[in-house]
Parts: C-alpha cells; sequence; structure tokens
C-alpha cells in the first residue's frame, strides 16, 4: 500500500509541474503593442487648432493562428470579423481628444499601450468625430467626417507590424494635417477662408523599423549663433517629398517615422539660401543627427 501511495504522489507531483510548464509558457502568446500619435505640421499659421476625438481603434489580424469572433481574450482585446472573414483585435474603446497641432517636433499622444496576441499586423482603423478647425481669430468650423465614424478610417502598415512573444512593438500614426485638412477659399490671410474639407491622410510607421532625423538651425548673428524659428525642414526619397516639418521656438526640429534608407534633406525659409544635402543616412530605430547654420541673402 505504502508504495502505490507514494506512486500516486510522484505522478500528482509530475501532473502539478507539467501545469506550471503550460502556464507560464501563456505569456508568449502575447506582446506588448503601443500605438502613438504625431503630426506632419500645418504649413501656415492662420490656424490655431485642428481637433479630432479618437473613441475607437482597431487593427487587422493576420497572423496564423485562428480565434473565433466573439472571443474575447483575457487581456481584454476583443476580436471582431470584417466583411471580408478578416479578424480585427480591437485595441481601444475610449474617448481621446487631441488638438494635431500641439503634435510636432517629436511630440507624441499615447493612444494605447496593451497587450496583443502576437502575429503579424496590416491594416489599422481609426474611429474619430468631434473633428474642428479653430483659426487665429476665434472662428470655428466643425467638419463632416466621411466614413471616419461608421467604418474607420483605413491605415495600410506596410510592412507589417509584426508583435512577438514578450516582447515590445510600436506603432506611430503620423497625422498628415496640411493634407488633411483642407482649406476652402483661400489661405493668403483669414477673411479668404470660408470653410475646410476634412480628408484624413494618416502614415503607418513602424518604429522598431524606422529612424529618426533631428537637429537644430542656426544662423551667425553679430559673431554669435542663434536658433532660427520657422525653417522648413523637407525630406526627399529622389524627386518625391515624403514629409516635412518647422523648426520651433529653438531653431529645433525632429521628423519621426523615417524607413531606413538613404534621403535628400532641403533647409529653407524665406529670407535664407537654400541648403540641400543628399544622401543622408537614415538608420532603424536610431536618431540621425543634422544640424545646419544658414546664411542671410544679401538685401
Amino acid at each position: 500500500m505504502k508504495i502505490n501511495f507514494y506512486s500516486l504522489l510522484i505522478l500528482a507531483f509530475g501532473t502539478l509541474l507539467v501545469s506550471c510548464t503550460e502556464s507560464n509558457d501563456l505569456p508568449n502568446e502575447y506582446g506588448r503593442l503601443s500605438i502613438k500619435l504625431t503630426d506632419a505640421p500645418f504649413p501656415h499659421d492662420l490656424v490655431a487648432e485642428a481637433n479630432v476625438t479618437i473613441f475607437k481603434i482597431d487593427a487587422r489580424y493576420k497572423g496564423d493562428v485562428e480565434m473565433d469572433d466573439s472571443d474575447t481574450e483575457d487581456n481584454g482585446s476583443s476580436v471582431e470579423s470584417d466583411d471580408d472573414n478578416s479578424s480585427f483585435v480591437v485595441l481601444m474603446e475610449n474617448e481621446v481628444r487631441v488638438n494635431l497641432l500641439d503634435l510636432t517636433n517629436g511630440i507624441t499622444e499615447n493612444l494605447l499601450d496593451k497587450d496583443v496576441p502576437v502575429g503579424s499586423y496590416d491594416l489599422v482603423r481609426v474611429y474619430v468625430t468631434g473633428v474642428n478647425v479653430v483659426l487665429t481669430n476665434g472662428t470655428t468650423y466643425d467638419l463632416k467626417v466621411p466614413s471616419g465614424s461608421q467604418s474607420g478610417i483605413k491605415i495600410f502598415i506596410d510592412p507589417e507590424l509584426v508583435v512577438s512573444g514578450g516582447l515590445s512593438a510600436d506603432l506611430l500614426l503620423d497625422f498628415d494635417v496640411s493634407r488633411s485638412f483642407v482649406a476652402k477659399g483661400g489661405t493668403k490671410d483669414l477673411a479668404s477662408i470660408t470653410g475646410f474639407n476634412f480628408k484624413p491622410v494618416i502614415k503607418a510607421s513602424n518604429l522598431s523599423t524606422a529612424g529618426t532625423l533631428a537637429g537644430i538651425i542656426t544662423e551667425i548673428s553679430e559673431e554669435v549663433s542663434v536658433s532660427i524659428e520657422g525653417v522648413q525642414v523637407s525630406i526627399f526619397d529622389g524627386d518625391t517629398q515624403i514629409t516635412s516639418t518647422f523648426t520651433d521656438a529653438d531653431g529645433r526640429y525632429m521628423i519621426m517615422g523615417l524607413e531606413a534608407g538613404s534621403y535628400t534633406v532641403k533647409i529653407e525659409k524665406e529670407g535664407y539660401g537654400l541648403q540641400t544635402f543628399s544622401d543622408i543616412e537614415i538608420n532603424a530605430a536610431n536618431k540621425t543627427e543634422l544640424d545646419v547654420e544658414v546664411e542671410t541673402l544679401l538685401q
């Protein structure tokens, strides 16, 4: 009887070890995903605010694991099915109101940071409402949202974002305000603007495969280096302009979400000479520094 008792005890202990091992493997089924929002700056100073409220974000899941349409994972990530039978993981369902003009030169809004099923994601849908533009004279225009509140704004991720077990992945959404908020009338002065059309343009960048360009623009004034505000820094891939930004009050600029590669950078501001820099290398998950000293054009 003692032999049988000890045999049962050993068997029970072995079963417990297997159970614990399987439990420890569970975290590898999930990885951490964070999504940040930034803005490609508006190229004029007639607008004080460009507001948008994001109330839901989901992502198309392209992994090999099959999940039921009605599944709700232990970490709170619910899974829905689209008409084409693709699985969408609901990432966020709470309102976040942002003034996109505040998100420039490396400033971002953290939209979410949560555990999601491992695998690849190739599409994000952002659902928005409450879009409006406030001019510097206080005039406010409420804008219609074309399908953004019903089917979401579709943003493709290329290359696909891969979430690995126990690791973190970071996605940057670059909301191009200058192309998304199209002024009616003219943009020479406040009186010429009669409203805006909302045509959202958002780029998704995987921060693990993308890099950053940053620096400071200065000039020499009375033998002292002085920073310059409002200098336009434009990024070109061949003859195609990828994005641009403007220096802040300290003369600093930062452009995030650039895919690794070689680019041409142009520095320009009225009253100063245009400067062009070729073969500027951007490396994945790294920052490239480009400080420039500009010269005033002779009057």
